[in-house]
């Protein structure tokens, strides 16, 4: 019997705790999660939102001391609407409701004059404050319902790989950048704030130990650091400024991890006025859109694969002819001059042509295009933005395709790749020897306000550890030596660094002799690399080569990283 009562306590007990969790978890979602809409609802004059006002989850950027900062959000406010046989008189309601908010005369009066109209809307995005002048107005006939949009605080900052909301027909989606990539974590398709709390609790428990936090609505936070995405901007705009190319885009990326810190492109837009843009071509982002020939910045990896390989050493000589004849064609140095007989290093130092023509010959084709697979040149990195494309190394077949094909991948000509895969080979020499795995993406952030973490896939081991020493000290003689006369050396800092001038295919065959891609990576510090850095312009008038046009911006954001982040000298 004793038994029995304790058994029915502990039933009765256990009911009331359960009841006590749900309130409190309804408590904690109508207080803190959902009291802004609740409020919003107490205003009055309200009329169920339309369809195309759905609610979506926001974009963070993550600022160097771990602080969220908004890319993307939702801004709430109101639309006015009419019920024209309300409003007594058209003029006085009018000037009553533009003293408060902007409303545009000619859609006023076409709407006022559809008498047998219902329901009509003459303004848009109106803000909160004005929504309650306008409820205190107590204007007969005039309606407020309640609007959301998408807004991007920032503007143009980081606008390709954010993208924007836009319509898919009539429905809004995302149509560009994050946006459209993680539509589906952070379109919010739920009934809103009214929730069973049973299903409220068991939602939140499935997002916390469901192996994929992607499934699950919420907000994404980005590795984009606001400050760095800044500076980037401001030396691509310089450069469009002084250079006028048809495009410039730049990434700093953690070699170790992937993490991108910044990602932009030139020309750029502003998300929230998209629907004012003339040319789509600005909303793709042509650093995973976009497939170039790169030039010269392919060197160091072909180099690397010679050390690998143990074709060659730094110490390694051939004799240097300004041309040479390969499957029937010349290949030249950039000036079409000899140097006799000159090292591995000289190779670097002037961008030798032929120099990394005989790397490649004393290494095998087919252990160069082994490595060049293994670099994953010919594929997808799988980064978190959409519309990633494929480079083309196929013009090295598997090491049995004409000699000159071969000697022109070497120095980045012929085989095509894409920006963000072209620094995710160059960050194994900043890596260990190790292939990173770019991403945008760091975690979710669920609406009960916890958050959970993405991590990147494991980095795949391609070079040898002692073969990327040997390349990085290399390329610190590349940019304490040779570039622009060693003028940009910096005394405490070691940084590994190259540039590249391609020739720019012409439609059918051969190439333009007028017309040239510019490109440039550097890493620092060279041998424990904090950050590796990528920039290209696209046909730039008024220089040559890509160290006229591309290393003094390198050198103004290698210095503000070094400052901003505090990263401490290595010599």
């Amino acid at each position: 019997m004793r038994s029995s009562l304790v058994l029915r306590v502990r039933i009765i007990c256990a009911f009331f705790i359960l009841a006590t969790i749900l309130l409190v978890v309804r408590l904690y979602f109508v207080q803190i999660i959902h009291g802004a809409e609740y409020k919003k609802d107490a205003i009055g004059q309200y009329v169920e939102s339309s369809p195309d006002t759905e609610a979506r989850g926001n974009i963070y950027f993550t600022a160097k001391d771990g602080t969220l900062v908004a890319g993307a959000v939702m801004q709430t406010g109101w639309r006015i609407a009419i019920r024209p046989a309300d409003i007594l008189d058209s003029e006085k309601t009018y000037r009553a409701l533009n003293v408060i908010t902007p409303v545009d005369r000619e859609r006023y009066d076409q709407s006022i004059a559809k008498k047998d109209d219902p329901y009509e809307e003459i303004a848009f995005r109106v803000p909160e404050d004005a929504g309650v002048k306008i409820r205190d107005a107590k204007l007969g006939g005039v309606l407020l319902v309640q609007d959301q949009w998408r807004a991007y605080p920032a503007g143009t900052l980081a606008a390709q790989t954010l993208g924007f909301v836009g319509f898919k027909g009539n429905t809004k989606t995302g149509v560009y950048g994050l946006e459209r990539e993680w539509q589906a974590t952070l379109a919010k398709l739920s009934a809103g704030h009214y929730v069973n709390p049973f299903a409220e609790i068991f939602t939140n428990v499935g997002a916390l130990i469901s192996s994929d936090p992607a499934a699950h609505e919420g907000s994404i936070i980005t590795s984009i650091e606001p400050s760095v995405q800044l500076e980037l901007e401001k030396t691509l705009d310089s450069v469009m400024k002084t250079y006028s190319p048809n495009t410039v885009g730049g990434i700093v990326m953690d070699p170790v991890t992937g993490e991108i810190v910044a990602m932009g492109a030139r020309p750029a837009f502003d998300p929230n006025l998209y629907n004012t843009v003339t040319n789509a071509a600005v909303f793709s982002n042509p650093l995973v859109e976009g497939r170039y020939e790169m030039g010269s910045i392919m060197k160091p990896l072909t180099v690397a694969i010679g050390v690998d390989a143990g074709a060659i050493t730094p110490e390694t000589t051939y004799n240097d002819t300004g041309c040479a004849t390969r499957s029937g064609k010349k290949i030249c140095n950039y000036d079409l001059k000899a140097r006799n007989v000159v090292s591995m290093q000289e190779v670097l130092n002037q961008s030798l042509n032929l120099g990394v023509t005989f790397i490649v010959d004393r290494t095998g084709h087919e252990i160069f295009t082994r490595y060049m697979r293994q670099l994953a040149f010919d594929q997808k990195t799988e980064i978190d933005v959409p519309n990633e494309v494929l480079g083309d190394i196929s013009p090295l077949g598997n090491g049995e395709k004409p000699e000159v094909n071969y000697a022109a991948a070497s120095f980045g000509q012929g085989i095509s790749v894409t920006p963000i895969a072209m620094i995710r080979a160059l960050s194994v020499l900043a890596n260990g020897g190790k292939l990173p795995n770019p991403h945008v993406v760091t975690g979710i952030r669920y609406e009960s306000g916890i958050t959970r973490s993405i991590s990147a896939t494991s980095s795949v081991q391609v070079l040898k550890p002692e073969t990327v020493t040997i390349v990085s000290n290399m390329l610190v003689k590349v940019y304490d030596k040779a570039l622009l006369g060693g003028v940009l050396k910096q005394e405490h800092y070691s940084i590994a660094a190259k540039t590249g001038t391609a020739q720019i295919a012409e439609p059918g065959s051969g190439y333009y002799s007028d017309r040239f891609l510019h490109s440039f990576f550097g890493y620092l510090p060279a041998h424990e690399p904090k950050y590796i850095v990528f920039l290209f312009a696209i046909e730039p008038h008024g220089a040559e080569f890509a160290s006229a046009t591309l290393a003094r911006p390198f050198a103004g954001l290698a210095e503000f990283l070094v400052n901003y982040y505090d990263i401490p000298p290595d010599r």
